[in-house]
């Protein structure tokens, strides 16, 4: 179905993996938080992030106050042996009154549509929904409201997308990115025999090890040596696929090399194609984080909004961003493919 959409403002959707990182995005501009539980039905599962029934509470009153929304992501997939810890999550999030569920799995949306009819959903970009007619599917099935998109899709293919759905459009903007179906990883379940999609913790802290040795400082998973740092280098968080490993006798980033999505350049484009809201990645990361990447967003998101033809960049912003991007640089990804 070709899309009848009206204008709408552009939402910024920004991580919080505590209650001090929600405070801090709600203060420097983002419309919604999106957040999760302290346990495995989120897919930023690490020791000491994510909220418990009374941080979310707070953190609610804390954005409704301020006319902001809390978005809560249940989106890693349950087993047929936990299933009701998932359906559990589902009602403690509607009872705390959230604004949307970011769902990936479908038998959870249908729990949620015929449990909670009330509750806004949203497609996590977990669903690895790709094209308009997987999207409308999830539409008409379980009455889903917004699908994020994988970051797999270059701005043509955004844009095509958007004109032939009614379902609003959430697009990563800014923060890490994953060599793997949308977090659908099997390197890091080999690795450790935990899996990011059922457990919701790619590289968990219980098998990450740091060890300085005479060659330099050593990162492991579970054993497996991943990276190791010279004495002026920043030792990244182990994950195997921004790990450095030899191959032929060369030793470099054999599968991906770290570096951050930031697509402030195409805010214009993106505005343009209809869509709906942006979304920075990092739950995992800190409040500094949070504050210093929303309030960019926040005042490029504004300036387009007011003249989208005069529209630049402004060097400050790109500085600022890239102090907190993956090894220091950044790249549109998948958006700029121009043969496309």
């Amino acid at each position: 179905m070709a899309s009848t959409r009206q204008p709408q403002r552009l939402e910024l959707v920004c991580p919080a993996g505590n209650l001090q990182a929600l405070k801090a995005a709600v203060d420097h501009g983002a419309d919604c938080v999106y957040l999760g539980f302290r346990d495995e039905t989120n897919a930023r599962n690490f020791n000491g992030l994510n909220f418990d029934d009374q941080a979310l509470a707070e953190g609610l009153r804390y954005a409704h106050d301020r006319g902001r929304k809390v978005l809560l992501a249940l989106n890693t997939f349950p087993q047929a042996d936990n299933w009701p810890r998932w359906t559990g999550a589902v009602d403690r999030a509607a009872k705390a009154g959230v604004d949307a569920l970011i769902l990936a799995d479908p038998g959870l949306m249908a729990y949620a549509t015929k449990t909670h009819p009330a509750l806004r959903l949203h497609l996590s970009v977990q669903g690895s929904a790709t094209s308009y007619e997987a999207i409308n599917f999830y539409a008409e099935a379980f009455g889903v409201r917004r699908a994020v998109l994988p970051r797999v899709l270059s701005l043509a293919q955004v844009g095509d997308v958007i004109k032939n759905t009614e379902i609003e459009i959430e697009v990563f903007g800014f923060g890490g990115l994953c060599v793997m179906v949308e977090g659908r990883c099997s390197l890091s379940a080999y690795a450790t025999g935990t899996s990011p999609n059922c457990q919701g913790a790619c590289s968990p802290g219980s098998a990450v090890r740091w060890e300085q040795t005479t060659s330099g400082m050593e990162t492991r998973l579970n054993g497996i040596l991943i990276d190791r740092y010279a004495d002026d280098e920043r030792a990244g968080y182990p994950t195997l696929c921004k790990g450095r490993f030899e191959v032929e006798e060369q030793t470099y980033y054999a599968i991906e090399e770290p570096t951050s999505l930031n697509t402030l350049e195409l805010l214009p484009q993106l505005l343009e194609a209809g869509v709906a809201a942006i979304k920075i990645e990092g739950r995992q990361r800190s409040q500094s984080y949070v504050a210093s990447v929303t309030q960019v967003w926040r005042e490029a998101i504004d300036l387009c909004t007011r003249d989208p033809a005069g529209f630049a960049v402004r060097p400050a912003w790109m500085a600022q961003l890239n102090k907190v991007s993956e090894g220091q640089s950044h790249t549109l990804g998948a958006y700029y493919r121009p043969w496309k």
